[in-house]
């Protein structure tokens, strides 16, 4: 077992210039097309580093990875090899400025939720008309895209609608269409993987890139506990019949704990009990088996030989 995640670099000599740093991750150059990227086990909620969960940064790089090799019929996707368990070797692409919100329930924590600003009267949010009825964490009638601009450091994302992405200049009206289809098709799948498993996928974040040929990537993460909302299916209905929160398998838990302090991402955070992040590493490794089907084995990941076969075939390995 490798000791160090940088071992199969260092040992062919390739430097790691051009280091960047986000709130849960960091990643370096390797030549001009390539990114290693490095998942941390720091947690990040209401766009601020809260603290770390352990086994976190290994459960989100193995479940991405995993995703990537079973929605790759939908979109192309930057991973090019999973060298570690903490790590993905990725084609490097310039990031988009527009994160993809997808949501198939009426949810959240906070006044800036959807639920929030719901219930407290607003019925045309995102730029789409809900109707005068809804429950907190029921169904919509139909999955809707709500992006937001990519925060930048230190900031918080910016809430848009479908068409400012494109009044802004943020986006072209072609590609924009493209990447809400494609949004909507993960979507899907994500739902129905989730239910074999058992599952609700209430809400999820993609992120797109452009490489430097002009290709769209599928980029970051996808449809883990920290970029969706995971909720338990077999006690759904009964807690929702009892004005309860869904049994959450995701950063939920830790948002909940802080929006019960008062807390919504402004300031220093207040200290929650050691037992918030224990409960958070348990349900993030409950959705990664849940999901796979396989037990999660700290420091141990074999490669999706699908995944390989498909990025050998393409010329990527």
């Amino acid at each position: 077992m490798r000791t160090s995640l940088f071992e199969p670099f260092t040992e062919i000599d390739l430097p790691l210039p051009d280091r960047r740093d986000g709130k849960v991750r960091a990643s370096w150059a390797i030549g001009h097309d390539r990114r290693l990227i490095v998942t941390t086990d720091r947690l990040s909620a209401f766009d601020r580093v809260l603290a770390g969960v352990p086994y976190k940064g290994q459960v989100l790089n193995q479940l991405a990875a995993w995703w990537f090799d079973r929605t790759a019929d939908i979109v192309p996707n930057h991973v090019v090899s999973v060298p570690d368990p903490n790590a993905l070797l990725a084609r490097a692409a310039v990031p988009l400025p527009v994160e993809v919100v997808v949501r198939g329930h009426i949810t959240g924590v906070t006044d800036t939720s959807i639920w929030g600003m719901y219930a407290d009267g607003l019925r045309t949010i995102y730029g789409y008309d809900f109707p005068d009825g809804l429950r907190k964490n029921t169904p919509l009638p139909q999955p809707i895209v709500t992006p937001t601009t990519k925060a930048q450091s230190g900031g918080h994302d910016v809430p848009l609608t479908c068409t400012e992405v494109v009044e802004r200049g943020l986006l072209d009206a072609d590609l924009w269409d493209r990447i809400m289809s494609v949004a909507l098709a993960l979507f899907e799948r994500g739902v129905d993987v989730a239910d074999d498993a058992g599952l609700i996928l209430a809400d999820t974040k993609y992120e797109f890139g452009i490489t430097h040929d002009g290709d769209l990537l599928l980029i970051d993460e996808m449809h883990t506990p920290d970029s969706s909302r995971f909720w338990m299916a077999d006690s759904y209905e009964r807690r929702l019949a009892a004005d309860d929160e869904p049994e959450s398998l995701d950063k939920e838990v830790v948002r909940r704990a802080y929006a019960d302090l008062g807390y919504k991402g402004d300031g220093p955070a207040p200290s929650v009990p050691d037992e918030v992040w224990s409960a958070t590493t348990a349900r993030y490794i409950v959705a990664y088996e849940r999901l796979t089907g396989s037990p999660f084995e700290p420091g141990s990941y074999p490669v999706p030989e699908r995944l390989t076969a498909n990025l050998t075939k393409a010329g990527l390995l």
